[in-house]
């Protein structure tokens, strides 16, 4: 594992990984708690590709701009903050496709099982990473990371199940 670390991804660090980490792990929970959430309606597989790419596009150029901004705001170099914003733009929108890939291409509880497979380890390798740029424990940061990863999963599960509920007892 070390030499993987050396050789390819220590590497990636140069390159401003922190552009990189928070698109993507802000694109994997997003996408992971609208599929959860929204895998309990009529039409799922509709409904959840919908908010994928609303996702994907609307929210991601939103929270590019929030980015944008931020940078700006806090005079980061021009240069840094376009890559910054392009960086965040692609890697949220390649993240949230995947899941629709997933999706649009299996079974509803196959493409369930899928995305929080996928969803986990990508916050698995961020939080590897970072564990390793930072000189901490990896077991603790990952354990942490994927700590929080659950709370949104069940989070999502369980409202899911009341609005579900909730809904039901209206239309009676």
């Amino acid at each position: 594992m070390r030499n993987l670390y050396k050789q390819y991804i220590n590497p990636m660090i140069m390159f401003k990984f922190s552009d990189f980490s928070y698109g993507s792990s802000s694109a994997v929970i997003t996408s992971l708690a609208i599929i959860i959430g929204l895998s309990g309606t009529v039409d799922a597989k509709a409904t959840i590709i919908t908010a994928l790419l609303i996702l994907a596009i609307a929210d991601n150029v939103s929270d590019s701009f929030g980015i944008h901004i931020y940078q700006e705001s806090l005079s980061f170099a021009t240069k840094d903050v376009k890559r910054a914003t392009l960086l965040n733009f692609i890697t949220r929108f390649l993240a949230s496709a995947i899941f629709i890939i997933f999706v649009l291409f299996m079974p509803m509880n196959i493409a369930l099982i899928a995305s929080i497979i996928f969803g986990l380890a990508i916050i698995i390798v961020i939080s590897y990473i970072i564990s390793k740029n930072k000189k901490y424990k990896a077991y603790k940061m990952i354990f942490y990371h994927l700590l929080l990863a659950a709370a949104v999963i069940i989070i999502s599960f369980l409202l899911r199940q009341f609005i579900a509920d909730f809904t039901i007892r209206i239309i009676k």
